[in-house]
């Protein structure tokens, strides 16, 4: 396993200052994002978002147990994706570690463990309604058929705690979102909901807008949760491409000395052999020598060339008593905590959320998957804190375009969206950001000046020019912006505060702008930030006032290129530190001098993501991805000739003219074509 890697896309290596905070308990035993829930116990409506293996299963118990006892509600009902995160949600000494009292689920009303059909588990949720007790654990589906038989009248002054809220939408065919909306309307059930992750990304909402608001929103980032580990300090994320069989290139990207999850391709894919159970036989012969299964686990024996024998648990086989002896293995309490019990595990659908496995530090995934959620969930698996455990990493090995067009074509939306998700994953694992307009010194109003709790840098806070601070507590970043609009109405703020990562996850996932961006060398910049965010932003809030619209669509773009701006100056001084995003933005912010919107706007946010790809693929590949482009490039679109045309009229509103359709400025220039579009429109209109 000492061959060259293969070629690696754009990716993400993040360091973190390994403080402890985030897993260091309180007098009642919780910890950094429990605590912070704790403080809206007594909301009706609340929305946890939190990554992976931060602890949401234990901050609803505790919240849940106070609902109980001190907020007279007369059940808990915890609803769960699939029985084996069940297990999440099982007895839990809670008071061995301050807390008033423990979470006793009775083992009849743990559905996820009893067994039988749903029909089963409904009459047994019906009994438990009926009962005296107070908790119950079941499955989505579980839920959905107890609604359906019960009613939504049945689960009044109840808590309904949702994990894995994402699996929810508005979606007509979605029914736990009809009966969560349901709940909602009715007012008389408190609701929790939890999630590793909130984004949708070509599907439906979770919530209709009118709804989410009804909800207090908890939030503990990727950034909070990894910078206040013990243990884990660094993260990377990498897409490497392939040619031929996945097979043939991985042992380029698996290290047997990491305990890795390794997750197959889909048998539909176009990654997969079509044969999934030879793929696992070939894993295992490129291991070394197979030794035979492990009767009291059910575990692969293989010994490598080193003399080692790895442990390999096989999910992937679908023999019902083989699989469940594997499974329950990976469930034993005592196996869980000892690093050595399992060496690797192959899966095929499995393995994703909920699943534990703290000793993992390379989740390692063949083929692009497209939901944007099941890819956070899959890096969730390597992304928990365990003693001598320092480095994880995630890897998606994608296979390279050929040169048959279908499989081009194919093999580029494969490939754009690998970078989206490796842009977007920069995103959620960077410290929050808070943008501030810059005020002069002698502005009527406050000038803009030091916030008490940041640090600004070793020469402090610049009255002339922008600053970036920097909570040390929190870990929050603040920069000023020249020219920045400020949200009106305080769902605006929110957005601009909670959900910038929601925006930018509907951003990179629209095709035509990544792929303009990356590949259209002619198109200015201010078409992707200002034209293709505004309309994805208007088309996401369409209540919104313009105002609203613009201060959230200047901050999601300064989110991102700032990012981009701030990795290649730390790459450029050298900064390889905890701090190294920090340097590079604050770097880029004392560069530039005046930093301002138009600045910001007029920066290509693909541009960095195309360098790092021309680097690592073959120009005749990369020639044939350009070309796959071109020739299916859209023309202007009346509704964007509409949008260039209102930008004109400020353009003309702030220089005194018209944009110029000869004009050096390709932007400028792309707006006279949009003024020059729509007298086409109308005169063709009034010809007949």
């Amino acid at each position: 396993m000492s061959e060259p890697k293969p070629k690696s896309m754009p990716g993400v290596s993040v360091v973190y200052a390994g403080s402890g905070q985030s897993i260091t308990s309180n007098a009642m035993g919780m910890r950094a994002m429990q605590q912070r829930v704790w403080q809206f116990r007594g909301e009706q409506y609340l929305l946890l978002k939190s990554p992976p293996a931060s602890g949401k299963s234990r901050a609803l118990m505790f919240v849940a147990l106070d609902k109980l006892h001190r907020q007279n509600l007369k059940q808990v009902i915890v609803v769960v994706p699939e029985k084996s995160i069940g297990a999440s949600f099982g007895n839990t000494q809670l008071s061995k570690d301050g807390f008033f009292t423990d979470w006793t689920v009775a083992p009849q009303w743990n559905l996820c463990n009893s067994p039988g059909t749903d029909g089963g588990k409904v009459e047994a949720l019906g009994r438990f309604l009926a009962s005296e007790d107070r908790l119950l654990v079941c499955t989505h589906a579980t839920f959905r058929f107890a609604f359906e038989k019960f009613g939504v009248e049945a689960f009044d002054d109840r808590l309904i705690a949702v994990d894995e809220f994402h699996h929810v939408s508005v979606s007509d065919d979605n029914r736990l979102g009809e009966f969560v909306r349901q709940l909602i309307e009715r007012d008389k059930t408190h609701l929790i909901a939890m999630t590793g992750s909130y984004f949708r990304g070509d599907a439906a909402a979770v919530l209709m807008p009118e709804d989410e608001r009804r909800f207090v929103t908890v939030t503990y980032t990727y950034y909070e949760q990894l910078s206040g580990y013990k243990h884990l300090k660094q993260l990377d994320i990498g897409y490497y491409f392939y040619s031929g069989s996945y097979l043939d290139d991985l042992p380029k990207v698996l290290d047997e000395n990491e305990k890795t999850i390794i997750h197959i391709p889909n048998v539909n894919s176009r990654e997969s052999t079509q044969d999934k159970h030879k793929e696992v036989e070939h894993i295992l012969e490129t291991l070394g020598e197979w030794l035979g299964t492990d009767d009291t686990t059910g575990f692969q024996l293989v010994k490598t060339s080193t003399g080692r024998v790895l442990r390999i648990a096989d999910l992937v086989d679908d023999e019902p008593l083989k699989r469940e002896r594997v499974a329950a293995a990976l469930r034993d309490p005592v196996g869980r905590e000892n690093r050595d019990h399992v060496d690797i595990i192959i899966a095929l659908g499995m393995a994703k959320e909920g699943f534990d496995w703290i000793w993992c530090e390379h989740a390692l995934t063949i083929g692009y998957r497209s939901s944007l959620t099941e890819i956070v969930q899959i890096i969730g698996r390597a992304t928990r804190d365990a003693v001598g455990k320092t480095r994880a990493r995630f890897t998606n090995l994608i296979a390279e375009p050929d040169a048959g067009e279908q499989a081009v074509t194919e093999a580029v939306n494969d490939t754009l969206k690998a970078i989206a998700a490796s842009l977007l994953m920069e995103q959620v694992l960077a410290p929050r950001f808070e943008f501030r307009p810059k005020t002069p010194v002698n502005a009527p109003n406050a000038p803009s000046g030091p916030q008490p709790g940041l640090d600004y840098g070793a020469d402090g806070y610049d009255v002339g020019g922008c600053n970036v601070g920097v909570n040390p507590v929190t870990g929050g970043v603040q920069i000023e912006i020249n020219g920045l609009v400020e949200p009106e109405s305080d769902e605006a703020t929110r957005i601009c505060r909670e959900d910038l990562n929601e925006v930018l996850a509907s951003f990179v996932q629209d095709t035509r702008t990544v792929q303009d961006g990356l590949f259209n060398e002619e198109l200015p910049p201010q078409e992707t930030t200002q034209q293709r965010m505004g309309k994805i932003i208007r088309d996401k809030y369409p209540d919104l006032s313009e105002q609203d619209q613009e201060a959230i669509r200047q901050r999601a773009v300064a989110a991102f290129n700032l990012i981009q701006m701030g990795v290649k100056k730390a790459s450029a001084i050298g900064a390889t530190s905890n701090t190294a995003l920090i340097d590079g933005i604050r770097r880029y912010v004392t560069d530039v001098r005046d930093l301002n919107v138009d600045l910001i706007d007029s920066i290509n946010p693909f541009g960095e993501a195309y360098n790092i790809l021309a680097k690592t693929m073959n120009e005749e590949r990369l020639r044939q991805v350009q070309s796959a482009i071109a020739g299916r490039r859209a023309q202007l679109t009346p509704e964007e000739a509409r949008d260039l045309a209102k930008r004109a009229l400020k353009f003309k509103n702030e220089r005194g003219r018209l944009p110029s359709i000869t004009s050096q400025d390709a932007w400028e220039r792309r707006m006279a074509e949009g003024i020059a579009f729509l007298t086409r429109m109308k005169q063709e209109k009034a010809s007949g």
